[in-house]
């Protein structure tokens, strides 16, 4: 019986590459925001955005499995 709650989801390996990219833009405007002393509400709401962005991704089974050890690194330090 198939689970409609949860479909599968399959990328070609260029897709997983743009999704990590994508993620990896996360992860660096993310880096730029904390580098910031005092943040304005507009950069708070975008650093909280590219958090859940991150946390959406790492839940992704594919997607963990396409990381190296230091990127699901990086990523898993900054959704702590």
């Amino acid at each position: 019986m198939e689970n409609n709650l949860t479909p599968q989801e399959t990328f070609t390996p260029e897709q997983v590459q743009k999704h990590i990219a994508a993620a990896f833009d996360s992860v660096n405007l993310i880096n730029e925001l904390n580098a910031v002393e005092s943040l304005t509400q507009e950069q708070v709401d975008s650093k909280e955005r590219n958090v859940q962005h991150l946390e959406i991704m790492i839940a992704k089974e594919w997607f963990v499995e396409a990381l190296t050890e230091e990127q699901t690194s990086i990523i898993n330090q900054l959704i702590s």
